[in-house]
């Protein structure tokens, strides 16, 4: 484990913020609830995604006219299976979608981070483009990876999505590699194995988050 007690942080007692991400279906999501279980104030960038497009919010008037109706459900609701099939097959649009959504999301997410942070716990960011973004990272203090191995995750994705190989294949190729990823992180959790023993690895990551917090 990598020493976090020197993360450069305000005095005010603001809790560390460690960046969570990994590859698609790699369980970042059951490593963020496991957090929680331990006391870490949890955000998620998924969780602010929905909201930004939910009827009448500016991001969603903004997909609707760079994509059309095709993407609403009956009710006006956002498709997401639907919108994802189209930008993971056209990179041009899909980047058109992240100039929509990005921005916004990350401005919720850095105000909630403070907000919580600001009581001195130890925050958990969940962001799944966190190396992506230069903007996402300034955001955290430390970063860790939820790694699993590519064919595993390739595996829960098609089985979590309904998704065909080619689609799960190119949902992953729009994501740096995990290898990548695990590289440049300050933990790695490997989540190829049972939740127990993923369990085991979270709680020390938390231990030494908490540590950091402290000192």
């Amino acid at each position: 484990m990598p020493d976090v007690s020197d993360v450069s942080r305000p005095a005010a007692r603001r809790g560390i913020v460690a960046g969570l991400t990994g590859g698609i279906a790699s369980g970042k999501s059951t490593v963020a609830r496991m957090f929680a279980e331990l006391g870490a104030a949890v955000v998620s960038a998924d969780e602010i995604a929905r909201e930004i497009v939910e009827p009448g919010q500016p991001a969603w008037e903004e997909i609707r006219g760079a994509f059309g109706d095709e993407v609403l459900n009956p009710d006006g609701t956002l498709n997401r299976r639907r919108l994802g099939a189209i930008v993971f097959a056209d990179e041009a649009r899909r980047r058109r979608l992240e100039r929509i959504t990005h921005p916004r999301i990350r401005e919720v997410m850095a105000r909630r981070i403070e907000d919580l942070a600001a009581g001195g716990t130890p925050v958990i960011a969940e962001i799944p483009l966190l190396f992506e973004s230069e903007a996402s990272l300034s955001l955290v203090d430390v970063v860790i990876v939820v790694y699993a191995d590519p064919e595993l995750q390739l595996e829960r994705l098609m089985a979590r999505d309904g998704l065909g190989r080619e689609q799960a294949e190119a949902r992953m190729a729009a994501q740096m590699p995990i290898e990548e990823k695990v590289m440049r992180a300050d933990f790695v959790i490997d989540n190829d194995g049972d939740l127990e023993r993923t369990r085991a690895q979270v709680r020390r990551v938390w231990e030494e988050l908490a540590r950091a917090g402290r000192d």
